[in-house]
């Protein structure tokens, strides 16, 4: 399975260029079809074959499974419907278990249009031939830089996804809680663990933590060692290309755990959510996450929201980079109704859907440079601006690399280090060993 071939794939360049200069997530919800079985496999109700169907409805496979998001989405849906005539049944099943089953779901009877994630995680099912090829929906979209299209497109030269919204990872806080301290912003590693110990004796805890979903704790990962390795050895090592036991992976696992106690304990008994719940209750002090962290507060409190880049660690390579993923959509290699599932596709990479998305989710940023983003609020036109200043930016850790090393290696790792961080070295060469294995095969 090849890798991106240039780091410009995964360059800051990403951003519109309307929005540079101003600027994962629960119970089944689908119905039919559209199920978690027994045997905890996402299936949707797709069919195997091509018939061209005259069907004027579309299934919907979805991981946007906490409520705003989910609005959101029925929104997008209604207004396709308004356009055209044809319906769409949204089948919803929570994050995790959508992401963990996604290769099963794909392989057996997927929905006709499915969520996913731009990038190599796209690329890899492209390539194993469990995508529908969309090259000819993109000759009629706009409002996408030849970025966000080489986002989309498989190692072929096809394009197999629309993107639709992203979003930046930084360090959250609320405030007004900032404001009653007299915090200060920090910019370097030393002045962030200052803070935190003045946090603690405020009687805050310094940085909120959770990371019962698996996924969470790889942005804490991704940052310190794109802070301390630098973006291109991060995207190597993601590619299989470093070693983990390498000195330079080993200070990242040194530096994060003097970091640890600094963080809300039992975090593997916590749900990002609940991690966010206790920023927003002013009983934590900042938060490492993306701009979604803002569906845990309520509409009067995302004025308090703000927040600040993860600080620099070594002045040699700064603290531009960071993760901003792009979420969008993808065909199924089968859709039951192709024309149609084609239509919708067309609409939600629209500046229409762009626009419902704007009016109706602050947690986000939309991918369309033609959507109306005069009403983004602060948080979101801010969010934009650090995504457009950046100068590289990654996709994720579960997005970088191989979905089943991350799946089978990284997160059962990285939970075992947060239970036991002075076993560094055992836990490198772990890794290192299931990663030759699995990068061979």
């Amino acid at each position: 399975m090849s890798r991106p071939r240039t780091e410009a794939e995964y360059l800051a360049r990403l951003v519109p260029s309307s929005v540079a200069g101003i600027g994962r997530r629960s119970l089944l919800t689908g119905v039919g079809a559209g199920a978690l079985l027994g045997t905890g496999l996402l299936t949707g109700c797709g069919s195997d074959s091509d018939s061209g169907s005259d069907s004027k409805e579309v299934s919907v496979g979805s991981n946007q499974s906490d409520p705003q998001p989910k609005g959101v989405i029925a929104k997008v849906m209604d207004g396709f419907k308004t356009s055209s005539g044809i319906t769409t049944k949204i089948n919803t099943v929570d994050h995790n278990t959508y992401q963990e089953n996604i290769n099963n779901y794909l392989q057996g009877k997927p929905d006709d249009v499915f969520m996913w994630f731009a990038g190599y995680r796209m690329r890899f099912f492209a390539a194993k031939g469990l995508a529908g090829d969309i090259s000819d929906l993109w000759g009629r979209l706009s409002g996408y830089s030849d970025a966000f299209k080489k986002a989309s497109t498989g190692d072929d030269g096809k394009q197999y996804f629309v993107p639709s919204s992203y979003y930046p990872w930084a360090m959250f806080y609320r405030k007004s809680v900032w404001k009653q301290h007299g915090y200060q912003v920090p910019t370097t590693l030393d002045q962030l663990t200052t803070l935190s110990a003045q946090m603690k004796k405020d009687g805050l805890t310094p940085i909120a933590f959770a990371d019962k979903d698996g996924w969470p704790a790889m942005g804490t990962f991704d940052i310190l060692n794109l802070r301390i390795n630098g973006y291109q050895f991060h995207i190597d090592l993601m590619a299989g290309k470093e070693a983990w036991t390498s000195d330079k992976v080993k200070k990242v696992f040194d530096t994060w755990a003097g970091l640890l106690p600094l963080h809300q304990p039992d975090s593997l008994g916590r749900t990002w959510q609940e991690a966010a719940q206790s920023l927003q209750q002013k009983k934590s002090g900042m938060y490492l996450l993306g701009l979604f962290v803002a569906q845990q507060f309520g509409n009067d409190e995302q004025d308090d929201i703000d927040f600040f880049t993860f600080p620099e660690i070594d002045p040699a390579i700064g603290a531009k980079a960071l993760d901003a993923p792009i979420d969008g959509y993808m065909l199924a290699r089968k859709p039951k109704a192709e024309a149609n599932a084609k239509k919708l596709l067309e609409f939600v990479g629209s500046k229409e859907a762009a626009d419902i998305t704007v009016k109706n989710d602050p947690t986000t940023l939309v991918a369309n440079s033609g959507a109306d983003t005069s009403g983004y609020t602060a948080l979101q036109k801010k969010a934009a601006e650090l995504v457009g200043s950046a100068t590289e930016i990654a996709q994720f850790l579960d997005r970088d690399t191989r979905p089943d090393f991350a799946s089978t290696v990284i997160i059962p790792a990285l939970q075992q280090f947060i239970k036991n961080p002075r076993d560094i070295d055992g836990l490198v060469n772990s890794i290192e060993n299931q990663k030759k294995s699995i990068f061979t095969s």
